[in-house]
This record gives C-alpha cells, sequence and structure tokens, in this order.
C-alpha cells in the first residue's frame, strides 16, 4: 500500500494495546473489512460490540478511517504497518536526550541482516542529491 493520506490526515503513531494491535494486524492483512470480518479474522472470540468499540477508539485515535459499501460500513488503516513501525521508532527517538546515542544503540542491536539492509540503504543515499 503506498502512502494512503495526506500529511494533514496521516496516521498518528500511538502504542496500541493487545486488542488494537490484533484489529488493525487484521485490517493491514486485508483491508478493508467490516465488524463481522474483522472478527472472523480475529478467530470469531470477541463479540461484535467489542469489536465495534475497538474501531471506534481506533477512528478517534485517526488510525483508521471507515467508509460506507451500501449497508456495510468498511474499515481501512490510514497507514501501512510499516509506516507506523517508522513512526514509533520516531516517536521513541524523539523521547531520548541523546538521539546519537539511542541510535547507535538501536543499530548495535539488530541482526545482521538488518544491518545488511540498512548498509545498502544508507549507501543509495548517498548519490541522491
Amino acid at each position: 500500500m503506498s502512502e494512503k493520506l495526506d500529511s494533514e490526515t496521516r496516521c498518528r503513531p500511538l502504542p496500541l494495546g493487545s486488542l488494537e494491535q490484533h484489529v488493525m494486524d487484521a485490517l493491514w492483512d486485508s483491508e478493508p473489512l467490516t465488524i463481522r470480518e474483522v472478527i472472523v479474522q480475529l478467530g470469531a472470540q470477541h463479540a461484535y460490540t467489542t469489536i465495534a468499540t475497538v474501531l471506534g477508539n481506533l477512528d478517534r485515535k485517526k488510525l483508521i478511517v471507515s467508509s460506507r459499501e451500501g449497508r456495510a460500513v468498511k474499515y481501512t488503516a490510514r497507514c501501512t504497518r510499516e509506516q507506523h513501525t517508522a513512526r514509533l521508532m520516531e516517536v521513541a527517538l524523539d523521547t531520548s536526550r541523546d538521539r546519537a546515542a539511542a541510535i547507535l544503540h538501536f543499530v548495535d542491536s539488530i541482526d545482521s541482516h538488518d544491518l545488511n539492509l540498512l548498509r545498502e540503504y544508507l549507501e543509495q543515499q548517498k548519490d541522491r542529491p
């Protein structure tokens, strides 16, 4: 999924509760979904009203948007899972008093595959104006 909405309405980087995370995962995996479709995606272990409440909370937090399709209301994430994760990382970095140290600790903690991915990306960025 590409950049979903303009910067004014983009996904807010909010930490999610456990059920909110599961609902967002369902939307990211197969959006747009109705409340009943979310329940099916989650394994039918939650009441309709519970999922409706969670979706309402996510909508108020500006993490999802709703739209009518006939009589059904469908829910869609405002941004991709990766965009949301990146924004959470930005928020975490903003809370550090020493951004450089936080970045270095993060880089020290990632595995070799991710480190190579980062290295390749930074190499590509060197040629950018």
